[in-house]
């Protein structure tokens, strides 16, 4: 199936427009959830039972940071199988530290820690912002509220050459003491009018309050950007993000320069696939259901309750084989299909030493299987000859990357 460089370009930059409006996973979950409902799906809650029928098309999401959506095909039984897609939301990344209130040599800094397998070097001297979300009280309602501050108001500077004159050799940052983003000078916050949090002002105010853990012009930041008061806000997780958006690069505009390819290429690729798909017509004559599972914490291991080694899949699996035979689930996984869409390395051109000579893999080349002996990844032969044949279909070129 051929393309135009046209209508490429117009699904790169659509990409870009949903991976700049997501700097966290809860903006990412908020933006499929857009895409969805724009699409006709409604949304399903954990803690109500449901009544799904054939063509329905739902979603769900736990902690705002994972999305599962599906499809019922219009010939779906309980005991069938599902085609799923499952990919993740979040990124490497900084975030901001239970307690960040750092003062260092005149300096009002943010304590962050690392998440994920970052290349923490490549953070130093950008233009930084905090996204994420922000637990606010609203009379005796609790609320998960969205942040993007989207001005650059943070950076982490990088030590001069005349200070560290074997820094092009030897730059191994500190991850406590070196990756600290300055805020503001103690100076300009003081002939701005920032109140401090004096240990009088944390008598009276108590030690519970989540400004007396943060530096008060990040409070500040925060509630302005909420319309809320301080002791509105009861907690917050942010992780710092480029104000830099992505873009279409290169000479020739074949290149996409983006943060956050990993994942949120195939979140959004997989969200899109399942929106278009229940376009065509196919759905009604469809026996599976067809769903994509868009988990958060693949960085750290997946082990949390929003991951994907949690229940979570296999709960609304179990939940969409009810109605039918006491086994109608255990019957459904064997003649289920699913694929973990994740990124691959191409070829590095610097590093071409570093690839395994029979399996790299390059640019216009087409989609990576990924093998691993050890089964870090799940392929086998035949569930690759599966992916093959559906490529064949639908002329799509493959390439093996090995693992």
């Amino acid at each position: 199936m051929s393309s135009t460089k046209e209508s490429v370009l117009l699904a790169a930059k659509q990409f870009l427009n949903f991976v700049n409006k997501s700097p966290s996973p809860y903006h990412a979950v908020q933006e499929v959830k857009n895409i969805l409902v724009s699409a006709g799906f409604k949304e399903l809650s954990e803690t109500e039972p449901w009544s799904v029928k054939p063509l329905d098309k739902c979603f769900l999401t736990r902690n705002h940071s994972t999305i599962i959506a599906f499809a019922v095909g219009g010939k779906f039984k309980p005991g069938n199988g599902f085609s799923i897609i499952g990919a993740h939301t979040d990124s490497p990344c900084l975030k901001v530290k239970p307690r960040s209130k750092v003062d260092k040599s005149g300096f009002q800094m943010v304590g962050v820690q690392c998440y994920g397998g970052g290349i923490w070097h490549t953070w130093f001297d950008r233009d930084l912002t905090l996204a994420g979300r922000v637990i606010t009280k609203n009379g005796e309602r609790l609320e998960h509220r969205l942040l993007n501050l989207e001005k650059p108001i943070l950076k982490i500077p990088n030590i001069c050459i005349h200070l560290m004159r074997d820094h092009n050799e030897k730059f191994s940052p500190n991850k406590e003491t070196h990756l600290l983003p300055v805020l503001a000078t103690a100076v300009q916050a003081e002939l701005q009018g920032v109140p401090k949090n004096s240990e009088e002002n944390k008598k009276e105010e108590g030690f519970k309050l989540e400004k007396d853990k943060h530096q008060p012009l990040l409070v500040k930041l925060i509630c302005d950007a909420l319309n809320i008061q301080p002791e509105q806000m009861l907690d917050f997780e942010l992780c710092l993000a480029d104000t830099q958006p992505g873009a279409i690069g290169g000479a020739l505009d074949e290149f996409i320069f983006s943060p956050r390819l990993d994942n949120l290429l195939n979140a959004y690729c997989a969200t899109s696939a399942l929106a278009d798909s229940c376009d065509d017509g196919s759905l009604a004559s469809d026996t599976n259901v067809r769903l994509i599972c868009l988990f958060d914490n693949e960085e750290v291991g997946s082990e949390s309750a929003q991951g994907a080694a949690s229940t979570l899949q296999e709960l609304v699996l179990r939940r969409l084989s009810a109605g039918g035979t006491s086994t109608a689930f255990e019957e459904s996984i064997p003649k289920s299909y699913m694929v973990s869409a994740d990124q691959a390395h191409a070829v590095h051109p610097n590093y071409p030493e570093k690839h395994e000579d029979n399996h790299k893999i390059g640019l216009h080349k087409g989609v990576a299987i990924k093998f691993n002996a050890n089964q870090r990844y799940a392929t086998t032969a035949m569930t690759a000859s599966i992916l093959r044949e559906i490529a064949r279909l639908g002329q799509c070129p493959l390439q093996v990357w090995l693992g």
